[in-house]
């Protein structure tokens, strides 16, 4: 009897692999929704537009961005959430995922870790530690010695009340041991607009946001905050060789609503590898200062875990809430 029970498990087990296999060649058999957690014009909205278009060309299925902002990213986080696991619905979001886990928790109805399925680590995008010209620093160093012996000491600045660019000057006055006042604004560019007028002395900038600045004239940078150095700025050191572990990368990644299959969440997985080596995206990138990645599912489940609990310590540190 045991044998028999056992040659019926695996009969259905074949039946069961061979069904899931069928359904991801079938899949995309619908148009796919992606939704994006922020306004369109911004870089996950501009990402996913391009990565659509490619997505179209290679499975002859339409790829429709659908912008769903607000509540620091949870509605789209919860639309995707609630969507049949079909591999039909994708969230593309940024980062700022893995702040909202700590910052926005008692409003979350999802867990990040176990309600949604990663498919991969899309790109990767410095915060550049940018000055207003004025200031006379020429190194990380040389600001920190600045920032201790400044009367009443210094004001920096961030995009949002609890983004990864806010969270970064906090962070950076705890590994530092500065008391730098760390203002925050309604997005990057009124945080860019507040460097490059004297408003503030510093900020951790999203490199797109600062590259036409530097490039001008109206802001100077010292440094990065990825684990590598930034392609588009090759010469400034990362803000890991000087204080290890101090790394704040503002990436980009797709997931799925959690109980997709498995063989989908790997084709697409393979399809954005794709889409990443087309002329188009590849031309793109360095232009807006990313960083293509491409990772596998487990390498962005592993991001994540690292991300969440790094961040959840500079916001107790810093007794940062939001209201």
């Amino acid at each position: 009897m045991r044998t028999k029970a056992c040659a019926l498990a695996a009969v259905a087990a074949i039946s069961i692999g061979c069904a899931l296999q069928a359904a991801a060649q079938q899949w995309p058999e619908k148009s796919v929704r992606i939704l994006v957690p922020f306004p369109p014009g911004g870089g996950t909205d501009i990402q996913a537009r391009l990565l659509s278009v490619a997505f179209q060309k290679s499975m002859g299925q339409n790829f429709i961005i659908d912008n769903r902002t607000g509540a620091g990213g949870l509605i789209a986080g919860q639309l995707a959430v609630d969507s049949p696991p079909d591999g039909h619905t994708i969230l593309f979001t940024s980062g700022s995922i893995s702040v909202a886990a700590t910052l926005y928790a008692k409003r979350m109805k999802f867990d990040v870790y176990t309600d949604l399925s990663p498919i991969s680590w899309i790109s990767s995008t410095p915060l550049v530690l940018s000055l207003h010209p004025s200031v006379p620093a020429k190194s990380v160093k040389e600001l920190v010695a600045l920032a201790k012996r400044t009367p009443g000491g210094m004001n920096a600045g961030g995009n949002t009340a609890g983004s990864t660019s806010h969270l970064t000057g906090e962070m950076f006055n705890q590994v530092a041991g500065i008391k730098t006042t760390v203002l925050t604004y309604r997005g990057g560019g009124p945080a860019v607009v507040a460097l490059i007028s004297g408003e503030i002395d510093y900020i951790f900038a999203t490199a797109p946001s600062i590259m036409p600045h530097l490039k001008s004239g109206k802001a100077k940078a010292l440094a990065v905050t990825t684990p590598k150095r930034s392609s588009a700025l090759p010469d400034l050191p990362t803000m890991n060789s000087m204080y290890p572990g101090f790394e704040s990368d503002n990436w980009y990644a797709m997931f799925y609503p959690k109980g997709t299959p498995k063989p989908i969440v790997d084709k697409m997985n393979t399809e954005i590898r794709k889409a990443l080596d087309t002329p188009e995206i590849r031309a793109f990138m360095p232009r807006e200062a990313l960083d293509p990645v491409a990772s596998s599912p487990e390498e962005l489940s592993a991001l994540l875990k690292r991300e969440i609990p790094k961040y959840a310590k500079v916001i107790q540190l810093a007794n940062i809430r939001v209201e």
